[in-house]
């Protein structure tokens, strides 16, 4: 099995600080060490991957490399009693596709602790549809839905014309919460409203430029995917013991803020960790995603790619003109 040959992603540096991508084959026996030989069917492309593929240190440190943080696929072989030959399983999180070997490649090898069980109502193409920023967006639902309910009045998400903003809209819409999505710097507002969200405002609608410590109370809660001056504006606009979830910063890492919206009116800021999350939150937001809140329309926020074709959608994602979800079809 070692010998066996497969095609993957690999991004090497070259002279003056460049990074080049290509696909080259390589053998299993390249992999790292680890419990687990997945067969990879399916990947996604993540805002992560895209920074791994020019070089961003503070993603992967050591080149060559091969991205992929998302990895759906079938076990070839396992160390590990929990899984055998044949099993259908999910990747994502913890390492995978920053220091460690991808999911941007045919095989992969990881520790058993990383792998969850495909639970029934996904199939792998599903599964990473959703992907980490999926799971992302279920995992920030699942705690806003601890603290506010639907009647509480609007939830504001940003960032929502992408992938987790885009699939936290959808899921938010369909357990019945009113949502207002934030558009981006493209104008997608029909897209929005086509995920379901009642309202679609602009970026500059969404932040406040007063300098004032609180605004008038608008939002009941609010899942922000982007950090910075529209984090910083959305919690101070939120009304009485309402509730804001937090898991990017691709605006900004800077939170500009008071702490008045927290002691006056009682606002919780809940951070979102995908990475890292306990595993059995994580098969829990797993099965929700593939049972009472998975999607009608999936096919609506994905593009579809193979590995020759992923520099492209790399591209757009850098260049800041990409939405919804990309997959890559890995076995195709």
């Amino acid at each position: 099995m070692t010998d066996r040959t497969f095609r993957a992603m690999l991004v090497t540096e070259a002279e003056g600080k460049t990074y080049r991508r290509s696909i080259v084959e390589r053998s299993v026996a390249d992999l790292p060490e680890g419990d687990v030989l997945v067969k990879v069917s399916y990947s996604s492309l993540n805002h992560k991957d895209a920074l791994s593929s020019i070089g961003n240190k503070g993603v992967t440190r050591t080149y060559p490399h091969t991205p992929g943080i998302d990895a759906a696929g079938v076990v070839e072989e396992s160390s590990d009693p929990a899984f055998g030959p044949g099993d259908e399983v999910i990747v994502t999180s913890y390492d995978l596709g920053m220091n460690t070997w991808g999911g941007f490649s045919e095989y992969i090898r990881v520790p058993a602790g990383w792998v969850v069980p495909l639970p029934a109502g996904l199939t792998l193409r599903e599964a990473m549809v959703y992907g980490t920023a999926g799971f992302t967006a279920a995992l920030s639902v699942l705690r806003l839905t601890e603290l506010v309910s639907p009647e509480r009045g609007d939830i504001l998400v940003s960032g929502a014309t992408g992938g987790v903003g885009g699939l936290a809209v959808s899921i938010l819409c369909k357990i019945g919460y009113q949502v207002v999505a934030v558009n981006g710097v493209v104008d997608e507002a029909e897209y929005l409203k086509g995920l379901g969200a009642k309202e679609v405002i602009s970026i500059e609608e969404a932040t406040d430029t007063s300098g004032r410590p609180m605004q008038k109370a608008r939002w009941a809660g609010s899942i922000d995917t982007v950090g910075g001056d529209i984090l910083a504006s959305t919690i101070k606009a939120v009304d009485l013991a309402g509730a804001v979830t937090s898991c990017g910063n691709v605006a900004s890492p800077d939170l500009p803020l008071t702490v008045y919206p927290f002691i006056l009116r009682g606002v919780t800021l809940a951070g979102i960790d995908s990475q890292h999350c306990p595993m059995p939150y994580r098969v829990k937001t797993w099965e929700k995603l593939a049972t009472e809140w998975k999607l009608d329309h999936l096919e609506q926020v994905v593009t579809e790619t193979d590995l020759d074709g992923l520099g492209e959608q790399i591209d757009l994602m850098l260049a800041h003109k990409h939405k919804g979800r990309t997959i890559v079809n890995v076995a195709g």
